[in-house]
């Protein structure tokens, strides 16, 4: 039975991050032609507080104790509205490739924040790691202003600014997630980054021409608001029921590849000339870089006798 589990967990990890892969090519599709980001954000926020209170409403009968707030209430700044905010704007201006991969640097954020708050000690090997896929990254980031197709360097630097919040929330959120049920969390991190990004971001969701959206533009912030958001974050939070964060964590390799093979899609099947001169030498390679780091960081130390 525990093997089916574990089976079902790694299953479900492969779906996250191919819902998670294929994102940053859909989303971008629609923006800025159709939609804004701040309005895209804000009805991706507005949805999966709808949908979170929902299950927690139905299924989790927990309070939160009133000291928590304040860290959850970070949580909701970091994890959502900034996160979600630099992500949108950041994919809007560059790449799907070079956002996939600088995401990938996500948990030498982590190892970075838990080295300074939670006091994690940073071994020999995890400090190459981080020198390794800091470069990578960086190189990426910077070569965006000289890079042919849809590279940005202000994108990428988006982008960058989203893993880092995304990292530190990652790091501030480890211990209610001991203390609490993961829904009950999350439905509350999204209604205070909900709470957060209205006052600035309403407006520009007020004066979205909604009749110029076909049934396209609807399937994309279903996929968006669905997948992407709340089925990704159940599956992830399924599978770490039966599998170690390391393991969890591996799966966003698959990332840049999901992206890598949607760009190829869109560039030479579906002849989307923007994308043709997406993915050369150097965003392999520095791809390849952030990979390396990664695995040297989540490679366990080895145990001798």
């Amino acid at each position: 039975m525990l093997n089916s589990n574990i089976y079902k967990a790694h299953v479900a990890l492969l779906g996250a991050n191919l819902i998670y892969g294929a994102n940053y090519i859909i989303a971008k599709g629609i923006m800025p032609e159709k939609i804004n980001p701040n309005a895209f954000v804000f009805m991706r926020l507005a949805c999966c507080v709808i949908l979170f209170w929902f299950i927690k409403f139905l299924f989790i009968k927990e309070k939160v104790e009133q000291k928590d707030f304040l860290r959850i209430a970070l949580c909701g700044l970091l994890g959502a509205a900034a996160n979600m905010l630099f992500f949108f704007h950041g994919i809007n201006l560059t790449s799907p490739v070079d956002a996939s991969i600088i995401m990938t640097v996500t948990p030498v954020i982590v190892l970075i924040f838990s080295f300074f708050i939670l006091k994690e000690p940073i071994t020999k090997n995890k400090l190459l790691g981080i020198i390794i896929g800091g470069i990578g990254a960086l190189i990426l980031i910077l070569y965006g202003n000289n890079s042919a197709g849809t590279s940005s360097f202000l994108g990428n630097l988006f982008v960058f600014i989203n893993a880092t919040c995304y990292g530190l929330y990652l790091v501030i959120v480890k211990p209610l997630m001991k203390k609490y049920n993961a829904i009950t969390i999350i439905s509350w991190m999204f209604l205070f980054g909900l709470m957060f990004v209205t006052p600035f971001i309403l407006n520009d969701f007020t004066k979205t021409n909604f009749e110029y959206f076909t049934t396209s533009t609807y399937l994309v912030i279903g996929y968006v608001v669905l997948f992407t958001t709340f089925f990704a974050y159940l599956f992830n939070i399924y599978a770490l029921n039966f599998v170690s964060p390391s393991v969890t964590s591996s799966y966003i390799y698959l990332q840049p590849v999901i992206s890598f093979i949607m760009v190829g899609i869109y560039a030479y099947i579906f002849m989307k000339d923007k994308y043709a001169q997406d993915i050369n030498l150097i965003k392999i390679l520095s791809c390849i870089m952030v990979i390396i780091g990664v695995y040297i960081i989540s490679k366990p130390p080895k145990k001798f006798a």
